[in-house]
């Protein structure tokens, strides 16, 4: 049976893992599909952080080696984005696929934030202030974690996720 869990983004101001996953294709295919998502709604790309990374990756060894899935309550300055599912069953672009999913629900209501639990996976995704990023997948003995950290971190309540004015 496939699982799939998916949190939503939490930020304050509102790696083990295979080498093929972390690899430069894998990154460049993340990537691909974060800019291709944000290109849909007008952000603009953003670039590949290696500082996020390797923040990333920490975070998804956590993960991975508790079995715990929550936000970094460490983590005050990062956007970040979480998805944990059956190990070696979804690719990156399925990964990134299952935030773009929330996109109906960020779309159909202004005030995005009231149903953060709904949206805040794709709105921290398309941010249009978010500049960089950087991911990492770690695997345990059943799951694969993606940890994904965003530079300046979206989801700031009272702003719009497409622009970053005030709504």
């Amino acid at each position: 049976m496939l699982k799939l869990a998916v949190l939503a983004p939490f930020v304050i101001a509102v790696s083990a893992g295979s080498a093929a996953a972390n690899s430069a294709s894998w990154q460049a295919e993340i990537l691909a599909a974060h800019n291709e998502e944000r290109a849909l709604v007008g952000s603009p790309p953003l670039v590949w952080s290696e500082k996020l990374a390797a923040d990333a990756a920490a975070y998804a060894q956590e993960l991975a080696d508790s079995g715990a899935f929550d936000h970094d309550p460490g983590n005050e300055s990062q956007g970040e984005n979480l998805w944990m599912g059956t190990r070696r069953a979804y690719s990156a672009r399925e990964m990134v696929g299952s935030w773009a999913e929330e996109k109906a629900a960020a779309m159909r209501d202004r005030r995005w934030w009231a149903a953060l639990d709904e949206t805040g996976h794709f709105t921290q995704l398309v941010w249009s202030t978010t500049r960089t990023v950087g991911c990492a997948l770690v695997s345990n003995r059943s799951d694969d974690v993606l940890v994904c950290r965003y530079y300046p971190a979206g989801n700031v309540i009272g702003q719009s996720p497409y622009s970053g004015r005030s709504r």
